[in-house]
């Protein structure tokens, strides 16, 4: 069995979790969380403890089990603390603006780049280099963080670019005469 799915979740207060027809709901303070749950996947429930297993003694369901643990656990922490990436910006003139449902970029190119803020995230910009991205699920979190980065990546002689707060970019030594 996955080592993953061995670990039952324990549900914090504040929380409501449901099962029903395979598809798992988490209700809590940052928002509400669907997901459905795979049929080689068997989910129980008891005194707010959720524990995971394979229907049968195939690979497959021990992976997709561990996967469906991790997923629900993630779901769990996002609907009660939700999850954040943080991403800065370098360069003489770059710059980010958050306006309502829309992020403006300044990237040193010919116009500003407006990116649409999806449903369920928040972005902020604390300082005009530094924006913060926030939501409730994990994935979306990382995924919107990772389409911001992508307008103008940190790039390796000088290390413009929008890069993630914690990233290390590796500098390259400019053409010697």
């Amino acid at each position: 069995m996955s080592r993953v799915a061995k670990n039952p979740i324990a549900i914090p207060g504040g929380v409501e979790m449901s099962l029903l027809g395979g598809v798992v709901t988490a209700k809590g303070p940052k928002g509400q969380l669907e997901f459905r749950v795979h049929p080689l996947v068997a989910v129980s429930q008891d005194e707010g403890r959720w524990t995971f297993g394979g229907v049968d003694e195939s690979k497959k369901a021990d992976a997709l089990a561990g996967t469906t643990r991790a997923i629900i656990n993630n779901m769990v922490t996002g609907v009660s603390q939700g999850f954040e990436r943080k991403l800065t910006i370098v360069g003489v003139g770059y710059r980010a603006q958050a306006k309502g449902k829309e992020l403006q970029l300044n990237l040193g190119f010919s116009h500003p780049v407006n990116y649409p803020v999806p449903e369920g995230i928040t972005i902020e910009t604390p300082t005009q280099t530094e924006i913060v991205v926030k939501g409730a699920d994990k994935q979306q979190v990382g995924q919107v963080a990772a389409e911001i980065r992508r307008y103008r990546p940190p790039e390796p002689y000088k290390g413009k670019g929008v890069r993630y707060a914690d990233e290390h970019v590796v500098r390259k030594q400019a053409k010697k005469k």
